[in-house]
């Protein structure tokens, strides 16, 4: 049980903030560079970095490097544990 709570913990910690979040919707399209994901914020690329490896140690995303280019995409099983916890608090919310 403790290490489910862990894993929801950096799930939810992952969604916390509105560039990850922002990530996640951009690569929901298909995967992506992670010069294309940087390129529409305004950070320095190590700043960027932080924020995938959070979201790639949360298990939303996985990265793969060709050459030169790491490429990201989305792992659809974490919706599936947010959709789950929250199915299972609802009766508590709507009661």
């Amino acid at each position: 049980m403790a290490e489910q709570s862990e894993t929801l913990d950096a799930v939810f910690q992952a969604l916390a903030d509105p560039t990850r979040r922002a990530i996640l919707s951009r690569l929901g399209q298909g995967p992506a560079s992670v010069g294309e994901l940087a390129a529409p914020h305004d950070m320095a690329l190590t700043s960027f970095m932080k924020h995938l490896k959070i979201l790639e140690r949360s298990g939303w995303i996985v990265s793969a490097k060709t050459g030169r280019v790491r490429t990201c995409a989305i792992v659809t099983d974490r919706f599936a544990d947010v959709g789950a916890w929250v199915y299972g608090h609802r009766s508590l919310w709507e009661g």
